[in-house]
């Protein structure tokens, strides 16, 4: 669990209250016109439940200076954890015998006394305001005669989101500074409503995925713990978790931390203290300059961040970790390597990047009097990243597979030593003049000689092939039991070939089992070779970040050449559509394990379509694209394919047609039955006369659960419902299934079909 109170110490809005905080005077409800606020009167506004409060906090970065803004004041968080979640002109800071007024015009002010200056304000006099208010969701407020709202803090967000507190487009949230030498990171919504975390406005190192087509999103934090892209109708289009969601939990809050990274705390009573339930950038050190001027990012035994500097610094500052390197060395400039450590430059936050091998990289910057720095990775392609800047950060870790190296003069010119060759005194040799004879005996020697010797060499040839084929094979395995959910492991078109064994065993489709050397199996996908490879990898990416225990993981990939595969890991057991079709096998398919198949495929569903960073559809699903595991647990296989593919004709691109396909696979696993179309008119009818029970499968024995049936069936016709509108979302086929959540007898499948036709036609009638 990760806990990030030194950010909260650290931070400039972290309060420094003492027990003083008693002698505050308070105002609750209302605020009239001609409030003020003062830093020596220690004054608080309340909201009505004592949740919030709204006044002045010193800052802890800059001593004798203060702020103004809303902390929390509940009296089940201690003083010291009373985080300021708002801050009147964002930095904004002043000096003593300062104050904060609604003036009498209706404005906010914030005026510096010491320098006689107005530091911020909020002009609103012409909206004819009468009063303020803090609210009790910690929303601070001004009204006018009819109580309307025309200015509120919750639309100027400073680096925090409350429950209920929108983000919207061309908004941002922006990181506090911890000192002068950090930099400014901002959350930024974009006008396609996608999230951003951007350093200084320029680097982009973290989205919720790809732009929407959704119009007018707001990024909103809901008082269950979970972070969502909104539509204009307040329909989560896209939807990420904290640890604790849906658990009863007072007080949350979104926040940008001045590290750069954007985490969701929660306030635990058992151990007073704030919690982070998530954050955006799982390894800190992947956030762009987190170290600053300090050096490189290194993670220490707990999983924090520490920020080192490997390089001699230059600047005359120990405060400022810069490369060494200056352009004129005396003698040639040498490069000092740095293993596991990928670099970058911040000022300028430019590199350029190309294809090229380890020594041509190293020579590049030799011969390039601007480089200061090289970085060389081989993920898949080898790459060169060079850097023109003494202004270097970056991240060093054991599992780093680039290489750095750091351009430095020499201590000293070092002396030119040519080595001397000894005189070899050779002296003129008088030609001998030799016979020689060509005997039997010689000739049939040098034959047997040849013979042995192009034995000896196919032996080793033979020996090679065979050693490199096993090699192939074991580290293939190795890699795919090694690999962790974080990476996928990209395989050759010789180590898949070993792996299936020339493609030996086909189990659908263009999909074949795979053998490794320890008897584990894999299953093999081949896609089309025509899939470009920038697309492909992207694809896999996007797909290999998709985790979930009723889903089968994506384990590895090749990319070569006019090769495209997937790898996938193994269900023992095969496809449900085998045991449906099997009348032996079918006996397995108990009325119990029916209907855990079915919530579990749900549940998978219900993943896809709203926990993932970005909203995934399966577009194809069937029973034969579910799969059993050795525990005979469902998992759905080939999702997202669409993705690699881009067929939209074969793979629906809607939640819809998934919720209609699983109504129809639903009723094929209730009844046996394979032709649904034809099927489902009769179902419906036998279901609404009271026969629910001739709808089951004969095949199945045992008992069937009269409730769960009548569930089952009640949520397969909402799903089939032939107007996309009235099917139900997957998340609440999932509760209909575990039995939380009721549900109403559906009407016929046709009867709320409008076609447009139908629409205009009556909207023509009406008018006449």
């Amino acid at each position: 669990m990760l806990q990030q109170e030194r950010f909260f110490l650290n931070s400039s809005f972290v309060l420094c209250i003492s027990g003083l905080l008693l002698l505050f005077r308070v105002v609750v409800a209302n605020i009239s016109l001609g409030s003020k606020l003062t830093v020596p009167g220690n004054d608080l506004w309340l909201s009505s439940n004592g949740d919030f409060a709204f006044g002045f906090f010193s800052r802890s970065d800059l001593p004798n200076q203060f702020s103004v803004g809303i902390r929390f004041n509940s009296k089940s968080v201690s003083v010291d954890k009373q985080t300021v979640v708002w801050v009147a002109g964002a930095d904004a800071t002043v000096g003593n015998n300062s104050y904060f007024q609604l003036t009498l015009n209706g404005d906010l002010v914030l005026f510096d006394c010491s320098k006689e200056f107005t530091v911020w304000s909020i002009a609103r006099s012409q909206w004819n305001v009468t009063s303020a208010v803090l609210r009790d969701d910690g929303n601070f407020v001004l009204l006018n005669d009819s109580k309307d709202i025309v200015w509120q803090s919750f639309d100027t967000p400073s680096n925090t989101l409350l429950p209920g507190q929108r983000l919207s487009v061309l908004k941002s949230l922006r990181a506090a500074s911890t000192n002068p030498l950090s930099s400014y990171y901002s959350l930024y919504m974009n006008d396609r409503g996608q999230l951003q975390l951007k350093w200084e406005s320029s680097v982009n190192y973290w989205n919720n995925g790809s732009p929407s087509s959704h119009k007018n999103l707001t990024a909103v934090l809901t008082s269950n713990g979970t972070l969502q892209l909104q539509d204009q109708y307040s329909k989560p289009v896209w939807s990420v978790f904290g640890e604790d969601h849906d658990d009863s939990v007072k007080f949350r809050f979104l926040r940008l931390d001045a590290d750069g990274n954007l985490r969701l705390y929660s306030w635990v009573e058992a151990s007073q203290s704030w919690r982070s339930v998530w954050q955006a950038v799982e390894n800190p050190c992947n956030v762009f300059a987190t170290c600053g001027e300090l050096g490189i990012c290194i993670l220490d035994a707990s999983g924090s961040r520490d920020c080192k500097c490997p390089f001699k610094s230059t600047s005359g500052s120990t405060l400022k970790c810069l490369l060494p390197y200056q352009q004129e060395c005396k003698s040639g400039p040498t490069l000092v390597t740095y293993e596991h450590t990928s670099l970058y430059g911040m000022y300028p936050a430019n590199r350029s990047t190309f294809q090229s091998s380890l020594e041509k990289c190293k020579l590049s910057c030799l011969l390039d009097a601007q480089c200061t720095a090289v970085t060389f990775g081989n993920s898949g392609r080898a790459q060169c990243q060079m850097m023109k800047t003494q202004y270097v950060s970056g991240y060093s870790n054991p599992s780093v597979d680039s290489v750095s190296f750091v351009k430095k003069c020499p201590f000293s010119d070092p002396l030119a030593v040519d080595p001397v060759s000894p005189s070899l005194n050779s002296r003129p040799s008088s030609p001998l003049k030799q016979s020689y004879r060509l005997s039997v005996p010689c000739l049939i020697g040098a034959a047997s000689a040849t013979i042995v010797v192009v034995i000896l060499i196919q032996l080793g040839i033979g020996i090679f092939l065979y050693r490199r084929r096993k090699s192939i094979r074991r580290k293939a395995a190795l890699a795919l039991a090694s690999h962790n959910s974080k990476g996928l492991i990209m395989l050759s078109s010789c180590e898949i070939k070993e792996l299936s064994q020339d493609f030996k065993y086909q189990m659908g489709a263009k999909t074949f089992k795979g053998k490794q050397p320890d008897n584990q199996w894999v299953a093999i996908k081949k896609l089309d070779s025509t899939i470009c490879e920038r697309k492909f990898r992207c694809s896999v990416s996007k797909i290999g970040n998709i985790h979930h225990k009723n889903l089968v993981k994506l384990e590895g990939y090749c990319c070569e050449s006019h090769h495209r595969y997937l790898v996938y890991e193994f269900a023992k057991n095969g496809s449900v559509k085998k045991y449906m079709e099997d009348s032996r096998l079918c006996k397995k398919l108990t009325w119990r394990k029916r209907v855990d198949i079915c919530l579990s495929v749900a549940r998978a569903l219900c993943y896809l379509h709203t926990q993932c960073r970005e909203f995934i559809n399966h577009g194809n699903l069937k029973w034969e694209n579910v799969v059993l595991d050795e525990n005979f647990e469902a998992k759905v296989t080939e999702f997202g394919l669409w993705i690699f593919l881009g067929e939209a004709s074969t793979y629906s691109l809607s939640a819809e047609k998934d919720v209609e396909d699983f109504g129809k696979m639903l009723l094929i696993l209730v009844s046996g039955c394979q032709e649904v179309e034809g099927f489902s008119q009769q179902a419906y009818k036998e279901w609404m006369e009271g026969q629910a029970e001739t709808v089951v499968d004969k095949r199945i024995d045992g008992v069937v659960d009269s409730d769960e049936l009548e569930r089952v069936l009640r949520i397969t016709f909402w799903c089939l419902q032939t107007d996309e509108r009235m099917r139900p979302s997957m998340g609440e086929v999932v509760k209909v299934l575990e039995g939380t959540l009721s549900v109403d007898p559906a009407p016929p499948r046709f009867a709320c079909r409008r076609t447009v036709e139908e629409d205009v036609s009556s909207e023509s009638g009406s008018e006449a």
